[in-house]
């Protein structure tokens, strides 16, 4: 089992098959204003013991966040990582533009969730909403982690 992680407030984590097969994904569990609930991560992780690998968007700020948006976000990609250690699975950081490039995808959220629906369509209302594109981009890095940059293999 392969993790995807899209990091952030409206992150979220996807399991799929060392094949890519899409399993199951899950918003982030965050609170507004408290941020990434660790413990709560910790017991998502664990509830599947065959997770050997994470994927995880490498993030940074950017100049229009302003500090406190960029320290709580770079808290909260932090907090990820520590998490995935305290459970012992290894992972691997891919910039967007890598992922994305791989799968032929723009900087356009809508996007990704269009290619996850088309990818999974048994799961397509998993990424239906707008503010389902971290759903769907954790899916996609998962994918992308999972077929070792090369896209859908099916």
């Amino acid at each position: 089992m392969i993790l995807g992680i899209d990091p952030g407030n409206t992150g979220a984590i996807a399991w799929l098959s060392t094949e890519g097969h899409l399993i199951e994904v899950h918003d982030l569990p965050v609170v507004k204003g408290s941020g990434l609930i660790e413990a709560v991560l910790v017991d998502m992780i664990r509830a599947r013991s065959d997770v050997h690998h994470a994927w995880i968007e490498r993030v940074a700020s950017s100049p229009q966040m302003g500090v406190v948006s960029a320290f709580n976000f770079g808290m909260g990609y932090g907090k990820i990582k520590g998490v995935l250690a305290a459970c012992g699975i290894p992972l691997t950081e891919v910039t967007p533009a890598k992922w994305k490039g791989a799968l032929r995808l723009s900087s356009d959220k809508s996007a990704s969730r269009a290619r996850a629906a088309q990818l999974w369509p048994g799961l397509a209302g998993t990424f239906a909403r707008v503010k389902d594109d971290g759903r769907a981009e954790a899916a996609l890095i998962g994918l992308y982690g999972a077929t070792g940059g090369k896209g859908a293999p099916w």
